[in-house]
């Protein structure tokens, strides 16, 4: 089992399908976590469910409040974050002649804004510390491109330039930054999905079946632990063979 004892991790999206395997995983392996999220019933039975967890309520598009969010986050875990997991993200898809400018705008937001400025903020805490590790969550359609996703595929695009670029800027301060990129993963998101296209989906991925929580899970917690040291600026794709960069 992958250790990650006595890391301080603040996960991002903690509340869906995906962030709770990340939090089993994250805090079975020793981890004290700070789990943030919108929904307070949510908040509430993660926190219930997983020990070694903290709960906090933020919306990340509360942009103006993100530096006090991150100290109020540091503050929880003794003024010591060794890793940063941005796993929160929305979708509002359309065809991009019908797509609202809200649309656009709120997704580039959300998904690419506020992980810039959460990981901002993150960083300094952890060259004070003089260590740390961001990991991003981000997607296939960032790589392929998807009907009806401009502005969720442009933003996942925007986070994996991101992260190579601060790998690049703060890798000589032992800061890693790096990102998993899920492909079609069990989740509130492909439940959505109609059988018809989930089946054709299912047929365009070498594997035939969408990936599970726990995949992504696998390799977030790989990216927490000091097995990847020596990996920075890297995408991780979990997608089945849907993808091949």
């Amino acid at each position: 089992m992958i250790n990650l004892k006595n890391l301080n991790i603040i996960l991002t999206g903690a509340t869906g399908i995906i962030g709770n395997a990340i939090l089993e995983k994250l805090t079975s392996a020793g981890s004290n976590v700070l789990a943030t999220g919108t929904n307070d019933v949510k908040l509430q039975e993660i926190q219930n469910k997983f020990k070694n967890l903290s709960v906090l309520k933020f919306d990340i598009s509360d942009h103006k409040n993100i530096n006090q969010f991150v100290e109020d986050c540091s503050k929880l875990l003794s003024n010591k974050i060794d890793v940063l997991i941005n796993n929160a993200g929305i979708t509002q898809d359309n065809l991009s002649i019908r797509m609202k400018e809200e649309e656009w705008k709120k997704v580039i937001d959300i998904n690419l804004t506020s992980t810039f400025l959460i990981t901002k903020n993150v960083i300094k805490k952890m060259l004070k510390s003089k260590k740390g590790k961001i990991i991003n969550v981000t997607s296939v359609v960032g790589h392929s491109g998807n009907i009806g996703q401009a502005n969720y595929a442009a933003s996942k695009a925007g986070i994996i330039a991101m992260s190579k670029s601060l790998a690049l800027e703060y890798g000589k301060k032992n800061v890693t930054v790096n990102s998993v990129s899920p492909g079609f993963i069990v989740s509130d998101m492909t439940a959505k999905i109609s059988d018809e296209h989930t089946d054709l989906m299912k047929s365009r991925i070498s594997l035939n079946k969408f990936g599970s929580p726990e995949d992504v899970a696998n390799s977030i917690a790989f990216l927490s632990s000091n097995l990847s040291d020596y990996i920075t600026g890297e995408t991780i794709h979990v997608n089945g063979g849907m993808y091949f960069s």
